[in-house]
């Protein structure tokens, strides 16, 4: 209908499969199938009780307007001295900057740093928001392969030889989505060795999930002496709290960064909603009970499904770090990881997602999100077995 209407730059738009496949399995649902939802990563747990009450308190208090486009200080104080306990780093209030959700900080940043032609190295397969923004921007975007074989660690010889006097930016995901791996900090060291001697180069660091790991804590890079002002730190609620319709979320950055972000935040959104920001500093100032029930709970999870999966002939799976995420390998199969997911929601009613929808390294993989019961995981454990002896 609208032929030739569109600018260039929607073209080179992605979008976030998850998405696409829980609505689809919706659908199915809707038509009397059974379904088991491993598609989306949204965690299965209620908000706790107490981050709720200061949201409705503050509602009644009346921060129902406008806030302060970078956040109001207070909560901004609450979070800098978070970051600074939680990741090791010398934070205050004019390092951060809150928004709605963790994304707009990927956007902000793609937006704020890369020109035409800039080179972005990214996680390969990881987070699909990240290449999309990349191209959006009109930036090259340059896959970081995290393998299998290497446990979905970074190749460090590799990652050396994919600088190049054009790269401007570089994103690590610690722990990731959507393989569960994560980087060791022999790893986050060697990146800072490499990256010393670049100090154009900025990074992006994701740390959604780094409450979620399940042995000791990874190390941001923005704590290695050097990195901090170079480095973008992208963290929020929604994994840690189960406040993903929350949409909140903050980025933390050197103050001139931050002035930026907040200009191109007024520019969009104008401000992220008031009372969130007050439930949000509940959050970080109230009991952390909840964080451990629920990290114990995707642990037990976990490690009942990665037996539980190797246990199929065909599948191998690796043992995840954090998140809440598994990446098997299907590879001995021999069908594409897009038709295998396709089949395995309509043949057998598991909604997962296709390797490549995480990108092209995906390829031989689906992610199972298990932020759902153990009982929905043993259902659908059952259900895979059953159509990959047909395949």
């Amino acid at each position: 209908m609208f032929e030739n209407s569109f600018a260039k730059r929607m073209e080179r738009l992605g979008t976030e499969s998850a998405f696409a496949i829980m609505a689809q399995a919706n659908a199915l649902e809707a038509q009397g199938r059974s379904i088991i939802h491993c598609e989306i990563g949204q965690p299965d747990f209620t908000t706790p009780r107490h981050i709720m009450d200061a949201a409705y308190k503050a509602m009644l208090d009346g921060y129902t307007g406008y806030a302060p486009t970078p956040g109001y200080p207070e909560v901004r104080k609450t979070i800098a001295d978070y970051v600074s306990r939680q990741k090791h780093i010398d934070a205050g209030p004019d390092n951060i900057v809150i928004v709605p959700g963790g994304k707009p900080i990927m956007f902000f940043t793609m937006l704020m740093l890369i020109q035409e032609g800039d080179e972005v190295i990214y996680p390969n397969p990881g987070f699909p928001i990240y290449e999309s923004c990349i191209n959006f921007v009109g930036g090259t975007p340059v896959p970081m392969p995290l393998l299998d074989e290497n446990d979905f660690r970074v190749d460090l010889e590799s990652f050396k030889k994919s600088i190049t006097p054009r790269t401007k930016l570089v994103i690590l995901t610690n722990p990731s989505n959507p393989t569960g791996g994560a980087f060791s900090e022999s790893d986050i060291l060697a990146m800072a060795d490499i990256l010393r001697d670049r100090p154009d180069i900025f990074i992006l660091s994701d740390e959604i999930y780094d409450r979620l790991v399940f042995d000791g804590q990874v190390r941001s890079i923005a704590s290695v002496p050097g990195f901090q002002d170079r480095t973008i730190i992208l963290d929020g609620f929604s994994k840690t709290y189960a406040m993903t319709g929350w949409r909140i979320g903050y980025g933390v950055m050197h103050p001139d960064l931050a002035a930026k972000v907040a200009r191109l935040q007024v520019n969009s959104n104008s401000c992220t909603a008031a009372f969130t920001q007050m439930a949000a500093k509940a959050a970080l100032e109230g009991p952390q009970d909840s964080v451990k029930i629920m990290r114990d709970a995707f642990r037990e999870r976990r490690d009942w499904l990665v037996t539980a999966l190797n246990s199929i002939p065909g599948i191998s799976c690796r043992t995840p770090k954090g998140a809440f995420y598994a990446f098997p390998n299907i590879s001995s199969f021999g069908i594409k990881s897009k038709e295998f997911c396709e089949r395995l929601m309509t043949e057998a009613g598991v909604s997962a997602a296709w390797g490549t929808s995480f990108g092209a390294y995906g390829e031989g993989h689906f992610r199972l999100s298990y932020a759902t019961s153990l009982e929905n995981l043993k259902i659908a454990v059952d259900r895979i077995a059953d159509f990959t002896a047909k395949l």
